[in-house]
Order: C-alpha cells, then sequence, then structure tokens
C-alpha cells in the first residue's frame, strides 16, 4: 500500500493534518529559496557598495555609486537618512540635540528598516520548524487512536485492522520531521548570514556617523 493509498483512507481530520504539513512545507521552501538567493546577492552588494561609496569624491558621488551598486537598497537609505538630517522642522524634537545625537537617531532608524527586510521570512522558518513536529504528532496520535477503534469494534484482531492506521500514524510522524528539519536548518544557517550582513550594516553605519561628525557640517539633503 502506497503512501497516496494510505492517506486516502484517513478522515478529514488526517487528511487536514497531511494537508497543513503540505502548507508548511512549501512555504518554508519558497522562503528558504528566495532568501538564500536574497542573501548571497546582498552581502555582494553591501561589499561593492562599501567599497564604492569609500572611493567617491563627496557625499554626492558616493548617492550615486550607491544607486548603482547597491541594487538591494541597503546602505543608500543609510546615507540617504543622513542627508535628509538638516530638513527636520526648526523647533521641533527632530531638530534637537546636537548634530552627533541626530546623526545617531536617523542612522539608527534607517539601519532598523533595513535589517526588518533582511530578517523577513526567518520567523515562518522558526515557526515550522517548531511547530511541525507536534502537528505530525497530532496526526500520529489520531491514527494510533484510529487502529485502537478498529480493534475494540470488531471484538478481535486482525492485521487488516490495524495496517491502515498505523501506516498512516507512522507516515504523520516521518512527514512531521520531514517539515521540520530543513526549517530548523536554513533558519540556522539564513540567520547566521544576516548576522554577518548586519554586522556589516552597522560598521558602515558607524564610520558614516563618525565621518559626518568629524566635518561638523550637516550633509545637503540629496536631491
Amino acid at each position: 500500500m502506497g503512501i497516496l493509498d494510505t492517506l486516502a483512507q484517513a478522515d478529514a481530520l488526517g487528511r487536514a493534518v497531511a494537508l497543513l504539513l503540505l502548507a508548511m512545507s512549501v512555504a518554508s521552501w519558497v522562503v528558504i529559496v528566495w532568501k538564500s538567493w536574497l542573501l548571497h546577492r546582498a552581502a555582494r552588494d553591501v561589499r561593492l557598495s562599501t567599497a564604492a561609496f569609500w572611493q567617491a569624491s563627496d557625499l554626492d558621488d558616493a548617492d550615486k555609486r550607491l544607486a548603482t551598486f547597491d541594487a538591494r537598497q541597503l546602505l543608500l537609505p543609510l546615507l540617504r537618512a543622513a542627508r535628509s538630517l538638516g530638513g527636520a522642522p526648526a523647533h521641533t524634537l527632530a531638530a534637537a540635540g546636537d548634530h552627533s545625537q541626530q546623526l545617531t537617531r536617523v542612522l539608527r532608524d534607517a539601519l532598523h528598516r533595513v535589517l526588518a527586510r533582511l530578517q523577513y521570512g526567518q520567523v515562518l522558518l522558526a515557526t515550522v520548524g517548531s511547530t511541525a513536529p507536534f502537528v505530525g504528532l497530532l496526526g500520529t496520535v489520531w491514527g494510533i487512536y484510529h487502529a485502537l477503534t478498529s480493534i475494540g469494534l470488531d471484538g478481535g484482531f486482525r492485521i487488516e485492522q490495524v495496517s491502515g492506521p498505523v501506516g498512516e500514524a507512522l507516515i504523520m510522524t516521518a512527514a512531521g520531521l520531514a517539515v521540520a528539519i530543513p526549517a530548523v536548518l536554513a533558519y540556522n544557517v539564513l540567520g547566521r548570514k544576516v548576522a554577518e550582513i548586519e554586522a556589516e550594516l552597522e560598521g558602515f553605519a558607524r564610520d558614516l556617523r563618525e565621518l559626518l561628525c568629524h566635518t561638523g557640517t550637516v550633509p545637503a539633503p540629496a536631491a
């Protein structure tokens, strides 16, 4: 008896568990493939954009260079946030404080927005990795319950009575693990890659702040 035949004999709850596991698997693999591609490109863009920035002659030139090399929009939002510093209305809290404090605030806010995009999908992988085994366990318990119920109603024991429900239970156990393991591995691997890019972005933000604070001038907003 094949897997499809076994699942075809399951009741509504058994099929619902199987469909839920399938949906979790598809969703996690979509995120895994998409984020692997995104982070690979992002790591390359950060390296190229950082080098291009420090080779620029001034902030206007740096803005143009980042617009060319920073396709994922990771460093450019930091630079443009710093360059918009002088645009805050006078006599507001946004314009209060000294130059370094304002730079710290706008760079921090821009960095958080960039990191939120890099972190997107991690919650789904963590959720699938932590819950898929328990969803499979629900299907396992339900399959065993069916087997015991079948024996109790008939008053005897035949292998045909329990082979279907027990097969369903074993399939659910294996399916839960098969869905959870790739999600957990991807969460750890991709999370490490995000942390590496995050460290580079934080370093760039810190260097940019030191550069602008050292000049003691408010950069003109980008056109």
